[in-house]
């Protein structure tokens, strides 16, 4: 604000008379702490100072002086304007919330239940929205997903699971799963039975030649990465930490782990076969078996790590599976199925920085 010497002190002038007026309605319970303190003013400016700056300013901004009364709750209380001076600003007809206030509450519902939300709303900024109403916002919302603005390079994938409430009450419920992709170990989008809208997203991106598809041995997910980009530019990963999670799932002799080990991971996968197709014990030959599906995929990770040409492992969307079941998976949460992509969708635009 950039205001002139004697601007700043007639402005100091008139809050020092609005301070005195409102210290002498103070009541004497509310001067004694300076917590009680902060509380007053901030109900004061909520309640009685903001809304008759609004009533100054949004006429003033907008010109406009006519139309009927509409209250809309803001970050600064409760103000009123006129449903014309609505329009002129592009306010949502019917909405009780302000563009910032409601970019708020979303933002507190990405991270917590509606009834937490509800109560740290009102003890943050004093002003209340009820649990119902911020369900009902989230239910509202179509959130963007991001768009990078650099070319995408590493494309990770995998599946997350949330808890669908079932109709009948008494039966148990069910868990199903949603498909999660991070883009350049950054952006992340979750999806629920829309397979196609995360396909999409990722190629409406640009995607960089080559680009690095890492995923688990989960079949599903190799599926989706065929339907990435194109062939010649794609490059399939199978994450390492899986594969070695495997190997060792076979047992036995600790020597033949280790040496196979080694030859993996300088991606040698005939040589490793060679250590293991003489067993007869059914891990053995799964692990063959799964070898052979994705020799493919399997590269050599030494020189990969070496030269930095891409990630090894999924860690990157495996971590943001953790921070979305950060808040789909809180403690006793059940979904309704036509709820699951909002919820998705609203904490992936708050871990991708969007609702701030």
């Amino acid at each position: 604000m950039n205001l002139s010497p004697e601007e700043k002190q007639e402005l100091k002038e008139h809050l020092k008379a609005v301070a005195q007026l409102l210290y002498r309605q103070t009541p004497p319970e509310n001067k004694q702490r300076f917590e009680d303190i902060e509380t007053t003013l901030r109900d004061y400016i909520q309640e009685e100072v903001s809304p008759e700056i609004a009533k100054f300013f949004f006429p003033e901004v907008s010109q406009v002086k006519i139309g009927r009364p509409r209250r809309i709750k803001t970050i600064v209380g409760e103000v009123e304007i006129t449903d014309k001076q609505a329009d002129y600003f592009e306010l949502k007809p019917h909405s009780q919330l302000s563009p910032k206030l409601e970019k708020n509450a979303l933002l507190i519902c990405a991270n917590e239940s509606y009834k937490r939300a509800e109560e740290d709303l009102w003890a943050m900024t004093g002003i209340k929205i009820s649990h119902s109403t911020l369900h009902r916002l989230v239910k509202k919302q179509d959130v963007d997903l991001p768009e990078s603005r650099l070319g995408i390079q590493e494309v990770s994938l995998d599946a997350g699971k949330i808890r669908l409430r079932t109709e009948e009450n008494g039966e148990a419920c069910e868990w199903k799963d949603y498909k999660a992709v991070c883009l350049n170990g950054t952006y992340i989008g979750a999806f629920f039975q829309e397979n196609q809208v995360l396909i999409d997203w990722v190629n409406s991106q640009k995607l960089l030649n080559p680009f690095f598809c890492t995923g688990d041995g989960h079949q599903g997910i190799w599926n989706i990465f065929e339907e990435l980009g194109e062939p010649a530019q794609r490059r399939e990963i199978l994450d390492w930490y899986h594969l070695k999670e495997n190997l060792y799932k076979v047992g036995g002799s600790l020597k033949r782990l280790q040496k196979a080990e080694k030859l993996l991971w300088s991606g040698k996968v005939a040589e490793t076969l060679d250590l293991f197709r003489g067993l007869k014990k059914k891990v053995a030959q799964n692990f063959c078996n799964y070898i052979e599906t994705h020799k493919k995929r399997i590269i050599n990770y030494e020189y990969y790590q070496k030269e930095r040409i891409s990630s090894l492992g999924s860690g990157a969307i495996e971590s943001g599976i953790k921070q979305i079941g950060m808040r789909v998976k809180i403690s006793g949460s059940q979904w309704n199925i036509e709820n699951v992509p909002k919820i998705l969708s609203l904490r992936c635009a708050y871990l991708n920085g969007m609702l701030y």
